[in-house]
């Protein structure tokens, strides 16, 4: 692949600077969480990544576990990097993440310095790395000090192994805390990665609030809900759904007759605004100035480009906000 000026690749989205930090993320970024496993084709993943790169998105972001099975995202995103983008490393932003399940024994999981240590480690060969541009510890360890956590997120910017440093899923009250150690450590986290979307608002209890008094970046992950906030589902659950997978995040049981009567008054707006379902989900999101970005997952090359939309139609008339609120409040 070869960048062209006259292709006006970057003009195509905007980009938010992180926090306090001096790095700059695009609105939109890509996840390869589900799409990206040895069940994918190695092909769609590609076309999926270039799509991606060519309408602005620089940042992919993986964890350990990612797949199916655990680790095969970031192998196969590593064959697609070194392939395809071998000259682009410089303007990328790749991140991973370690904190749940990922090898047998006692050293494969949770906040311990041996895991995050070890986890990146594999990780960067996975990927054919020297470094990620971020890490993140991606959930609290509720039996590790948090003290010997944040000390194994800075001896790993010390060691070069990661520029920047996140935490993913804490909760206001141990956010404050990490952020505090990792202050007096003098490797300051970056950004958090926290899950929300229309039907999961539970940052707005106060985590929202501490990352902007912290100069903290957010990027939330399953803005749509696990594909709940789109249009697949209007008329019923479709005959290939993630909720009919076994093992998948989304279930049956989750897509019950209200919420799918949400979902449809939601599309009523979405199309008087002009915009699918999905992309006014991120454009809710990306409404609020603490929002540094917003991470989707794609199967498909179209719909990156569709996520791309929302960047441009993040403005709601109050009337808008007051009946999506009041549509989410429903019982």
């Amino acid at each position: 692949m070869s960048y062209n000026p006259s292709t006006g690749r970057y003009q195509q989205m905007e980009y938010k600077r992180c926090g306090a930090s001096g790095l700059k993320l695009p609105r939109v970024s890509l996840g390869l969480w589900q799409n990206f496993g040895d069940y994918d084709t190695p092909q769609n993943c590609s076309d999926i990544l270039r799509t991606a790169f060519d309408n602005g998105i620089t940042h992919f972001d993986l964890a350990n576990n990612y797949g199916p099975p655990p680790g095969s995202a970031e192998e196969n995103f590593g064959r697609i990097l070194h392939a395809d983008f071998r000259d682009h490393r410089d303007e990328l932003i790749i991140s991973t993440k370690a904190g749940y399940t990922m090898w047998d024994g006692p050293y494969g999981d949770w906040g311990s310095k041996k895991y995050l240590v070890s986890s990146l480690d594999q990780s960067l060969k996975r990927m054919k790395l020297d470094y990620v541009d971020i890490f993140y510890h991606h959930r609290p360890d509720p039996d590790t000090p948090l003290e010997e956590t944040m000390a194994a997120l800075n001896l790993i910017v010390q060691q070069g192994k990661a520029l920047y440093i996140g935490i993913s899923n804490y909760k206001a009250p141990e956010a404050r805390k990490a952020f505090a150690l990792l202050k007096e450590m003098g490797t300051p986290a970056i950004i958090h990665q926290p899950k929300y979307s229309m039907f999961e608002r539970w940052v707005e209890g106060g985590l929202l609030d501490l990352l902007e008094q912290e100069g903290v970046g957010c990027i939330p992950f399953s803005p749509l809900a696990q594909g709940l906030l789109t249009d697949r589902y209007l008329q019923g659950i479709p005959a290939d759904s993630r909720a009919l997978k076994v093992g998948d995040f989304l279930t049956v049981d989750s897509i019950k007759p209200e919420v799918i009567e949400k979902v449809k008054r939601l599309n009523e707006i979405a199309q008087q605004r002009g915009q699918k379902l999905a992309q006014m989900a991120l454009s809710w999101i990306l409404k609020d100035s603490r929002i540094t970005s917003v991470l989707i997952g794609a199967s498909k090359p179209w719909q990156v480009v569709d996520a791309i939309q929302s960047v441009t139609k993040t403005n709601f008339d109050k009337e808008e906000l007051v009946l999506i609120d009041e549509i989410l409040a429903a019982s």
